[in-house]
């Protein structure tokens, strides 16, 4: 039996730019950018995560969701990532031209609410005993 060590990251966060990657090599995914909120709630901060969406639950709703974030309304969800690592890439235009930003990846595993426009859209079911 092979053994895991599991890092999960959960918070509160924008969903956006939905979208199928289809790779030169391996399987299609479904991947998202999540803005997540973090910091004093009077001066919000926002740290972005890019996310293959792994949970079976989590494809379904983001899928369900794609036409409001298209929509360009607000959607705010509750997330648990897993797997979060950093990734240096190159600015290949604009200001940051040739200079080096780091990319939050992850991959996201649940989603346990999820608000349109601040209005109620999904409630995961307590599992719990």
């Amino acid at each position: 039996t092979k053994q895991y060590f599991d890092l999960h990251t959960t918070g509160i966060g924008y969903l956006n730019r939905i979208r199928e990657v289809t790779p030169k090599e391996g399987n299609p995914f479904l991947s998202v950018t999540i803005a997540a909120l973090r910091g004093s709630v009077d001066n919000a901060q926002y740290t972005h995560f890019e996310c293959r969406v792994s949970g079976k639950q989590a494809q379904e709703l983001v899928r369900q969701l794609n036409p409001a974030v298209e929509g360009s309304l607000k959607v705010l969800i509750g997330f648990t990532l897993s797997d979060l690592y950093a990734e240096s890439f190159t600015f290949k235009s604009g200001d940051k031209a040739g200079e080096t930003g780091i990319s939050l990846k992850a991959r996201l595993l649940r989603i346990a609410w999820a608000k349109v426009d601040g209005e109620p859209f999904y409630t995961a079911q307590d599992t719990a005993a």
